[in-house]
This record gives C-alpha cells, structure tokens and sequence, in this order.
C-alpha cells in the first residue's frame, strides 16, 4: 500500500520538496554503501536492491509506508562493523598497573587476568595467523565485590571498546538477538547494537549479571547466550533483525553473576569461574581512603584538607549498617557525608569540616 507524501496543514513545501528531500536521504545511503568497509558482497546486493525499491516509491511520486522501516534495516546493516578491528595493547605492565590503580587487593582476581593477557599477547606474537578463542571469565560474587569495573579495568589496559548488556531484568531473548524488521517497532538486539555504537568488531564484551534475567524467559534468553559464547557458532551469530550472519568471534566475552543457581548447564559449560572475594574491613578503608574519597572531594569541590575524618572513626564510616560483602554501602555513606560538609562549609561559611566522635552521627546515613 502507498500513501500519499505527508503535507501538514500550513507546510509550505511542496511534493516536489519531499521528493527532493528523500532522494537526498537515498543518495546519503548511497554514499555509504559505496564506502563501506568489509561490507559482505551478499549484503552489499541486498542494500542495494532495497536502495532501489526506495527510489522507484519515491520517483512513483508517493511515500511509502515501508520507507521506514527499509531505511532503518539499510542504516543499521551499514553501520555494523563487519570487519573494522581496534589494535590491542599487550604491555603486561601497563594491564597490571591499571589493575592496581583500580582495584586494591583482590590478587587471586588480578593474577587470573594478567595470565588471561598474557597468554593473548603470546598468541598474538608467536602464532598470529592460527584460530585462538580466548578463554570466558565469569566472576562471581556478591553484589559491590567490583566484578563490573574488571571489565572496564581490562578495556582500558587491553586498548579495546567496551560493550555492557544488562541481564537484571531481561524479560526476552529478542533484548540480545533482535526480532525480525517485517514486525511492527521491531529492531536489532544488544549485540549488534553494541558493537555498532563502539564501531569494532573486537570490543570486549560484558554480560553482566546474567543469573537476573526474568525467570519466564531464562530458557530462550540461555539458548542465545549459548550460541554468543561458544566458539563453534559465534562466528556467525545471526540477529534476526539484520538476518546475515556476523563474526563475533574476535571479540572479548566476560560474564558477571551474583551466584550460578540459575545459570543453565550448557552456558556454564563455556564459561572459567572466578569467584569475587569479599573485602575485609581494613581493605575497605584502605580503598575508601585512597580511592573513593579522593574522587568524592573532587566531584564535590572540596580539596582534602576541607573535609577530616578522625583515625578512630573509620570503623563506624565503613560499617554503619553492619557487614556488606561489597563497598557499595560505604561508597554511599561518604557521598553523603561529602554532600553534607559541603552543604555546612556553605550555609555557615565553614572554611572546613572535621568529623570527630562528637558528630559523626550527623554524618551517617540516618535509618
């Protein structure tokens, strides 16, 4: 069916306008087609032949009603990376001191990634042109125990582009592969969605917290997961919404859980366990005192000498609701305490802000 151009009351263009307008938008698509990289020959036919169809609707003088939708399927195809690679950054050093700027303590953790790139690095220099997997961590731990900013700690030192899918909450295994662009609002899913936004084909990756996915698709949303994370199909992940196969294989998958309850056999048959320590109470104020506060003050603009915290009372600072795995709770307990000073220094004029045993509990979160 075809429907008229739409011209809204008081538009002052004409149909020869909107004619105009979308073959300029057609030549835009046509452009890219021509520069696109590692575009697949098949593919590049098929856009091409919609590319068509979007030009004889719009010579036949009308609008067509799957305009739309075409032209979105055609900007989503050309936008994928289908071989476009960043170049990785091996200096072991370099990954380890990321780690430790990051991350206090948590060795068994750091020392498990280090041997990760390491054994990347050797690969890449010693036998570069054969088939490598590499392997897929799953951390495991509590919730505040850091398994997320792992992730982020290895982009950065690896030099690659970060993907994060969310799992809390997955209510459809179309959220990672898509569904089909003939149904209405339909689009691509995460994955694809993902590397198109980074603009690599060899992002890492994270899946994170993939036990939380909603319990009346967590059969369908684990099939999929199955196909992304074994070697033998990712190479040719089909997302229903592009319907061509793409090569994820040379990306980077992790994986983060809170517990493996309910992650089904077959996804952690392809994934290496590595479980998340809890932090101790000393490493917990070593990391709020030299990691944590520090950004605190800045983002608040105070500088540290505006903002004491006596020795004695760090204790209190980093267990005001009783024990917590992670550091979540206290990372929330000095943002308050920060908003407060900051609120003090300017309502009284204050020049600085000392919490001593006599006020602390102004500071603390007020349950």
């Amino acid at each position: 069916m075809q429907i008229e151009f739409p011209i809204k009351k008081n538009d002052n263009r004409t149909v020869t306008d909107y004619k105009q307008i979308l073959q300029n938008e057609i030549q835009e698509l046509r452009d890219k087609l021509a520069s696109a990289v590692g575009l697949p020959e098949e593919m590049k036919k098929k856009v091409n032949k919609e590319i068509i169809s979007l030009e004889r609707s719009v010579e036949l003088g009308s609008y067509d009603e799957k305009y739309e939708k075409v032209s979105k399927y055609i900007e989503t195809v050309l936008a994928i990376p289908w071989t476009t690679e960043s170049e990785d950054n091996l200096d072991i050093a370099n990954v380890k001191k990321i780690f430790d700027d990051h991350h206090y303590g948590m060795d068994e953790v750091k020392d498990r990634f280090l041997e990760f790139v390491s054994v990347l690095k050797l690969r890449n220099t010693q036998m570069p042109d054969s088939e490598f997997r590499a392997p897929i961590l799953l951390l495991v731990g509590l919730v505040g125990t850091g398994k997320t900013t792992f992730a982020y700690s290895l982009a950065e030192g690896l030099n690659r582009k970060l993907v994060r899918i969310p799992f809390g909450g997955m209510g459809s295994a179309s959220s990672l592969r898509g569904s089909s662009r003939l149904l209405l609002g339909s689009e691509p899913g995460r994955v694809v969605k993902g590397i198109s936004e980074v603009g690599v084909r060899n992002p890492i990756i994270l899946l994170d917290e993939i036990d939380r996915v909603a319990a009346e698709s967590r059969r369908d949303i684990m099939g999929v997961l199955v196909e992304l994370l074994d070697p033998a199909q990712n190479n040719a992940f089909v997302d229903d919404f592009v319907d061509y196969p793409i090569d994820l294989s040379h990306a980077i998958f992790l994986a983060t859980c809170n517990n493996t309850r309910d992650i089904a056999t077959a996804v952690m048959d392809r994934l290496e366990k590595i479980s998340m320590p809890s932090y101790t109470d000393k490493e917990k104020m070593v990391i709020a005192q030299k990691y944590i506060l520090p950004k605190l003050l800045e983002d608040a603009g105070l500088r540290p000498e505006q903002f004491i915290i006596e020795e004695q009372l760090w204790p209190k600072m980093t267990r005001p609701l009783g024990f917590d795995a992670g550091i979540r709770t206290l990372q929330r307990t000095l943002e308050g305490a920060v908003r407060k000073a900051a609120r003090i220094m300017v309502e009284k004029g204050f020049k600085e802000v000392h919490i001593t045993s006599q006020n602390y509990k102004i500071f603390l979160p007020q349950y």
